[in-house]
């Protein structure tokens, strides 16, 4: 058995190709940024073409940092970005068109069309979501409505749709698959059949002949043909929310993770049982290993977390890098009264309100960028606490430690406010790369390069942990500011 395992990890705004030892420790590691493409307000694309190219360029300068050749790869695990929608031509392998994120809201004209025969909900009982701009469903609707030729070619069975797990593998082995646990997100499987639903199809007038075979989380799929991984099994497939679960190993019933990211997303694990939610979170396919059964997750999803970063950067340059932040926020003691909620594409958990936009909120002549840049940070925190408060009234189940990873976790400042304004204790795992670790160990799963589930316990451990500092009285002062300037946010745009 080889000594090592790879996996690609597909996101919002780059992608990575990761190498771990049997101890789930990384050994090389590449990144590659790709274009947001942003056409018109609102609209949020990505270039399928490119990201293939940036996942070829990762994959084979991790593999030459390493040193190593494809026989010392016992396997490779795929996670993605959920929701963004790729149409591509079944025979050329070209996009039809650009990639629609899962932040794009071009969508939302469906939604009052939609939710005129049983409302926001009316699908949620066999999908576990709402109707939102977020899931590929609409988005899959739209693209065969407006790029030219698309619903013809899709009906005569000549264009394929996938998340970007589906492109990435077809790409890479020619099979045209995803997984349950993305398969969940594009409210056109049942969760209970783990299979595409004939009903909802036909709501969303999408040919099942273009959809991907659903398969579980952790099986050998096929082995890839690109040259610096030819012949390595690829195993593993998990959505980047459910693969960070993974990662944290989360396999049990009751235990959760938040990862803050370009969003941020929080998972509970409910074990077998599927929990609808009554308080504004998600039901998902938390994971499938082989031929066991799913596992399901409450989620709460939030929108703009890290991209709030990137939009001080770029939009406004207040910042060279997304690391100035935290000692630009440090240079003030406090938010000064400034509550920034970055509603850029509507409000995810637990509002689901696709035409409320961002506000800034409490300006005064005092106010300064150092204020602003905090209130960028702390609402990454108090978003989570919404999410929490909901998703303990959903589970019945107080929140205990909360496991946190992503890229915001580096930020030492947030995760002492996330403790503060949660008023529970925060952790920060040693291996930070939980998304890629859970596909990693999906994939290790899947091949017998890992054993047991136990077995990726014993590799889970702390790196430093946050205790609340806090005085209560102050913590839910500050809650009720944000949660005013949260509804001042509230039908901006006419339904």
């Amino acid at each position: 058995m080889p000594d090592y395992i790879g996996a690609i990890d597909q996101g919002t705004t780059s992608t990575r190709f990761l190498i771990f030892n049997r101890a789930g420790r990384i050994v090389a590691s590449a990144q590659k940024e790709h274009r947001q493409i942003f056409p018109q307000q609102g609209w949020v694309e990505h270039d399928p073409d490119e990201i293939w190219l940036r996942t070829q360029e990762t994959i084979a300068e991790a593999m030459e940092q390493a040193v190593l050749q494809p026989s010392d790869l016992a396997a490779m695990g795929i996670t993605n970005q959920r929701e963004t929608t790729v149409l591509w031509d079944r025979k050329t392998g070209r996009p039809l068109a650009n990639a629609l994120v899962w932040q794009d809201t071009r969508v939302a004209e469906y939604i009052p069309e939609f939710s005129r025969e049983g409302g926001a909900d009316r699908f949620r009982e066999k999908t576990g979501l709402p109707l939102a701009t977020y899931f590929s469903g609409l988005k899959i609707r739209w693209m065969l409505e407006n790029v030219p030729g698309a619903r013809e070619q899709a009906e005569a069975g000549d264009v394929l749709f996938g998340t970007i797990d589906s492109f990435l593998v077809w790409k890479l082995t020619g099979l045209h698959i995803t997984d349950c646990t993305n398969a969940s997100r594009t409210q056109l499987m049942n969760l209970r059949t783990l299979d595409w639903d004939p009903e909802l199809l036909a709501a969303f007038g999408v040919p099942r002949q273009m959809l991907p075979q659903i398969r579980s989380s952790s099986e050998v799929y096929g082995t890839a043909t690109l040259g610096a991984v030819r012949g390595v099994p690829v195993a593993g497939i998990l959505g980047d929310q459910q693969a960070a679960l993974v990662g944290q190993t989360c396999f049990q019933a009751g235990e959760a993770k938040n990862t803050y990211g370009t969003g941020c997303f929080l998972l509970m694990n409910t074990g077998h049982e599927i929990v609808q939610s009554r308080h504004g979170l998600l039901t998902t396919v938390a994971f499938k290993f082989g031929d066991q059964p799913a596992h399901y997750a409450l989620e709460g999803s939030v929108a703009i977390t890290g991209a709030l970063v990137q939009w001080l950067r770029d939009n406004l340059g207040m910042i060279a890098k997304s690391s100035d932040i935290e000692p630009l926020a440090r240079q003030v003691e406090d938010n000064g009264g400034v509550y920034f909620v970055p509603a850029f594409s509507g409000l995810y958990a637990p509002y689901w309100k696709h035409n409320a936009r961002g506000v800034i909120a409490g300006l005064t002549r005092y106010s300064n960028k150092s204020h602003i840049a905090r209130a960028v940070l702390e609402a990454a925190a108090f978003q989570t606490r919404e999410v929490v408060e909901a998703m303990e009234k959903d589970s019945g189940v107080p929140a205990g430690v909360l496991r946190t990873d992503g890229g915001m976790v580096e930020n030492e400042l947030l995760m002492q406010f996330q403790a503060d304004i949660l008023g529970r204790t925060v952790v920060r795992p040693a291996v930070k790369e939980t998304t890629a670790l859970g596909a990693a160990y999906a994939a290790g799963l899947a091949t017998g390069f890992h054993t047991s589930l136990e077995d990726l316990r014993s590799q889970w451990a702390v790196d430093r942990t946050w205790e609340p500092r806090m005085e209560a009285e102050r913590r839910e002062q500050m809650y009720g500011f944000w949660k005013k300037a949260v509804t001042r946010t509230f039908d901006w745009l006419p339904e």
